[in-house]
């Protein structure tokens, strides 16, 4: 199945299952994909505004240059995308809970979002942005935030001896979360 440029509003795709199918520049308006199964959509320019994708299974579901904005995606596991073409960016969303556990993220916009308890494990943020973001407990390990920029983004502990941030950008009080790690006081 093949939708072009439609348009869907306050549909609870939870109860009404879409088929299969390949979705090009369209847009979803506060719909409901909560715990719902979109395994192998695949979602091309597509724009998700107010939408709760909280839980919905995605294995081998392909976002590529997806936009979500206002949406709730609690508990998202992204690493079972397909993540040959993902590219996703993120604007006053929720995302607590949700796993990148190994998913290139490069070039990837994170603005005004919360991210709590989200598993960055082995994930490829090179020249990501976070803006405006609460990374409370987020988890950093062996990630690549070469390049990234972390502008007024706060409650984040980044280890710089298990991370690569090479020429990354922080600002204060925000990348006092490097040095979290020492147990020190900084007055």
């Amino acid at each position: 199945m093949y939708v072009e440029k439609e348009t869907f509003e306050q549909i609870d795709f939870s109860k009404n299952r879409n088929k299969k199918g390949e979705y090009e520049a369209c847009i979803f308006l506060n719909c409901d994909f909560s715990t719902s199964d979109i395994s192998e959509f695949n979602f091309i320019d597509c724009e998700f505004k107010g939408c709760n994708l909280s839980m919905a299974k995605m294995n081998q579901a392909i976002f590529n240059n997806g936009r979500f904005m206002d949406c709730k995606m609690l508990g998202m596991p992204f690493e079972s995308c397909d993540d040959l073409l993902l590219s996703i960016s993120f604007y006053n969303c929720i995302l607590n809970h949700s796993s990148f556990d190994g998913v290139n993220l490069k070039n990837t916009t994170f603005e005004n979002s919360k991210l709590h308890d989200v598993d960055f494990t082995n994930a490829d943020l090179y020249k990501s942005v976070f803006n405006n973001c609460d990374l409370q407990n987020a988890t950093f390990v062996n990630a690549n935030l070469q390049e990234s920029i972390f502008k007024n983004s706060y409650n984040y502990v980044i280890d710089p001896e298990i991370n690569r941030i090479r020429k990354a950008s922080f600002d204060l009080p925000g990348a006092l979360g490097l040095l979290a790690k020492y147990d020190i006081k900084i007055l």
